[in-house]
Order: structure tokens, then C-alpha cells, then sequence
């Protein structure tokens, strides 16, 4: 990479740190040029504004997300172990961002009753990118006979996405001890609860 192009790396990786040490609202090109040791008007010139700063850090996080949880899963065989992949890298990277804490979690708290932004309109579309490959995995391992023939895929995906949030809130919250461990319990029940019995 060109200098230019590694500056604008660096700057993003800080920016991605304090946006979930202090969410999307707490990051100002101020404390991100404090940070990284430069002028505010050089991180300007690699991101026009804040709120392009912001947009940009969701869209990294993204492919970032992408490429730890989803692009792994898919050398899983279609249906259920695809499945099992996805929500098991999923879960493991939600331990992880105890720490760090999570960007969309945090965003959609910030931006959950705002009007229309690109800032919101970004993490909207992030989230629902990662349900819709959810919803289409849970509908892929239903009909390839893994799930029930009666299973819902909207319910099933809503069931796995509250106890991934549950997680996150027990455990960075709440910071309950045995958090992990019970997500892990129910998310195998769920999905014993799913499987059909001719799998």
C-alpha cells in the first residue's frame, strides 16, 4: 500500500478501537488525531467529516465481521453444519468484543430512535446483510431435512440472535461469570430443539 493508503489503515483501526471502547457517538476527529499523533485537518483529508469517519468504521467493522464469521462458515457442507459455523464464529467473536465491545450493539442503542442518517442507514444495512445470511442458512439446513419441516426460519433466526444479545449483555454488562457458558448450553438445545429426526 501507498503511504497515503496505510495512514488511512492505521487511522481506521484507531477509530474502530474507540468507536467500541465509546461507541459510534464518542468518536470525534479531535480525539482520533489525539490518538494517532496528527493535525484534525490530516484525518480530515482522509475522511471529510465525522460523519463520514463514522460510516466508514461501520463499513470496516463489517468486513471485517465478514471476513472472521460469515467467509469461514461457507467451507462448511450447506445446512445445518454451515449453520452451526456461522452462530458458533458469531458467538466467539461476541466473547471477544466483551472487551472491546461491540459496534452494532452500541450503535443501535445511539441510533435506535434517530431519524434517518447515513450513519444509521449504514448500520442497518450491516445488521440486516448478517440476518439475511442468518435467515437463509436456517432455510437452507430446513431444507436440506436438518430442521424440522415445520421449523420457522424467522423464529428460529429471532430466538439465536436474542440469546447472542443476551450474551453480550450478561456478560459486559452485567458481567456475570457463568454468561458464556449458558449461551453455549442454550444455543445447543436450540438447536437439538430444530433438528430433525431423520438427520
Amino acid at each position: 500500500m501507498r503511504k497515503g493508503e496505510q495512514t488511512r489503515v492505521a487511522i481506521l483501526d484507531a477509530a474502530l478501537d474507540l468507536a467500541g471502547r465509546d461507541g459510534l457517538e464518542g468518536l470525534t476527529i479531535g480525539l482520533l488525531a489525539e490518538r494517532m499523533q496528527m493535525s484534525k485537518s490530516g484525518v480530515f483529508a482522509h475522511f471529510g467529516s465525522r460523519e463520514d469517519l463514522q460510516v466508514e468504521v461501520i463499513r470496516e467493522y463489517h468486513r471485517r465481521f465478514e471476513l472472521e464469521v460469515f467467509y469461514p462458515s461457507l467451507s462448511e457442507a450447506r445446512g445445518l453444519p454451515r449453520l452451526r459455523a456461522m452462530v458458533w464464529r458469531w458467538m466467539e467473536k461476541r466473547i471477544q468484543e466483551v472487551t472491546t465491545g461491540c459496534i452494532y450493539i452500541s450503535g443501535a442503542v445511539e441510533y435506535d430512535d434517530r431519524g434517518a442518517s447515513p450513519v444509521r442507514e449504514q448500520l442497518v444495512q450491516s445488521v440486516q446483510a448478517w440476518r439475511s445470511a442468518l435467515l437463509r442458512a436456517i432455510t437452507q439446513a430446513r431444507d436440506e431435512g436438518h430442521l424440522r419441516s415445520d421449523a420457522d426460519p424467522g423464529m428460529m433466526l429471532f430466538e439465536l440472535y436474542s440469546y447472542t444479545l443476551g450474551l453480550h449483555h450478561d456478560a459486559r454488562f452485567l458481567r456475570l461469570p457463568d454468561a458464556v457458558q449458558l449461551t453455549r448450553d442454550v444455543l445447543e438445545r436450540l438447536f437439538v430443539s430444530y433438528q430433525s429426526e431423520r438427520r
